[in-house]
């Protein structure tokens, strides 16, 4: 029988690995260097979109005379010493993914941030090699709620987007697999549970439903 999809693009953050609440630690961190704070708000606007997107943004709201990379490069540096000491990865990582990859679905890893944070989570999850493409929105220029990541995705994977089934947990995660016409199952972790998922074709509560989904033709 014939079946659905042809490949899985999964986001990183909060869906394969808890570390949204990290990630928001290490944003305050870097702000209160300059005396900033990084606020609850400022943070749910920025859910899937690039630290490029999100740096320039506070640059330009709080006036501050550093260069973006240079932030950039001081968040990747907080986040990566901080995901080696404490992976944290989520239910049914990473069973799922070997139950899945086993069943013959391609992958590939489409996620908002910088590659050294990617190879950095991924590495201690021991989940690299379930992966055959690994895109960094970061390296594309446009985060989500662009679809540029998950089309760049599928492009290296040469598999059509209407063949992708992208797995997220943002609203901007999933605006921008609706807008690469690819379909969407949201799985929102804790920090994204209030958002809006309405045009969602799945909602999920965990990883492991994936299986009963992707079993059927």
């Amino acid at each position: 029988m014939s079946r659905r999809f042809d490949a899985v693009l999964w986001d990183m953050d909060g869906v394969l690995v808890d570390s949204e609440p990290m990630h928001v630690e290490m944003a305050r961190t870097l702000f209160a260097r300059y005396g900033v704070d990084y606020t609850d708000e400022e943070n749910a606007k920025h859910f899937g979109r690039t630290d490029a997107e999100m740096i320039r943004d506070m640059v330009a709201k709080h006036g501050l005379a550093v260069p973006v990379e240079e932030l950039v490069q001081q968040r990747a540096e907080l986040v990566v010493k901080r995901t080696w000491e404490n992976p944290n990865a989520m239910d049914g990582v990473p069973d799922v993914l070997r139950a899945l990859h086993a069943a013959g679905y391609r992958f590939a890893l489409a996620s908002s941030s910088a590659m050294v944070v990617i190879e950095a989570t991924l590495g201690p999850l021991a989940i690299r090699e379930r992966f055959d493409v690994v895109v960094s929105g970061l390296s594309i220029g446009r985060g989500k709620p662009a679809p540029d990541v998950f089309l760049e995705a599928a492009r290296q994977l040469r598999v059509p987007p209407a063949r992708c089934l992208v797995v997220e947990d943002s609203r901007n995660g999933l605006l921008a697999a609706k807008a690469a016409g690819m379909t969407c199952v949201s799985i929102p972790c804790t920090a994204t549970r209030s958002e809006n998922f309405a045009e969602a074709d799945y909602r999920f509560g965990s990883l492991r439903e994936l299986l009963l989904l992707l079993s059927r033709p």
